[in-house]
């Protein structure tokens, strides 16, 4: 399995505070906490990264498994697991997401920063199989960047900031090139009821969001 992000990897993190003053870590936890997640609960995060989000949700308790197909952001995941975390017990599966079969098993699915990585239709089809992988009533978590809304200018400055960011993924990890993905509406037609929105500010402006859904019984 080629290895897309062996170079940009490393640096992830780095980036990612320094891109958005460490928004992106605060929209990652945003939907882990007493009130989410209970001692016990199975929580899968796909396209983990350096997973600090998965090692919080094990510090809450959950039974915590993490899914990369990138060996580089494993092995990141791994070290910030042996820094901050020791003592958890964490599971984590180095495959494509689309080859991870458990359907039904768990009680939360969060996808943070990860359905950005494909086109559109291929992005629809990942979150319809992360769906999958929940249990009947289970919660589903996106995090990303914010769908813009607003003035014209406000719109304009959440655009551009969005594709220097995709244009470095694109250049670096060959991920795709595309405009931001209103995710709601996705998740909605998809059968999930959003329940609860929380949105993060650069410059007084939304740039990210954190998108709790709840699969039907």
């Amino acid at each position: 399995m080629r290895d897309k992000y062996k170079y940009i990897g490393p640096v992830y993190d780095f980036l990612s505070n320094l891109y958005s003053g460490k928004n992106i870590h605060r929209c990652k936890t945003a939907m882990l906490d007493v009130e989410t997640v209970k001692p016990g609960d199975r929580i899968l995060f796909a396209g983990v990264g350096h997973g600090r989000d998965a090692i919080r949700a094990a510090e809450l308790g959950a039974d915590v498994t993490v899914v990369d197909l990138s060996e580089t952001m494993l092995r990141k995941f791994a070290e910030a697991q042996h820094s901050e975390a020791p003592n958890l017990t964490i599971r984590r599966i180095h495959s494509d997401i689309m080859k991870v079969d458990e359907f039904e098993q768990y009680d939360m699915v969060v996808a943070n920063f990860f359905l950005n990585v494909f086109d559109e239709d291929m992005m629809v089809k990942v979150l319809e199989h992360l769906i999958r992988l929940g249990k009947a009533d289970a919660k589903v978590v996106v995090g990303d960047f914010c769908y813009p809304t607003g003035n014209l200018l406000s719109r304009l400055f959440k655009k551009m900031y969005w594709y220097m960011a995709v244009f470095t993924f694109w250049l670096f990890a060959n991920n795709a090139f595309h405009k931001i993905y209103n995710y709601p509406e996705h998740m909605q037609r998809l059968g999930l009821q959003v329940t609860e929105k929380k949105k993060f500010k650069l410059l007084n402006m939304d740039c990210y969001w954190s998108i709790l859904g709840q699969k039907q019984a």
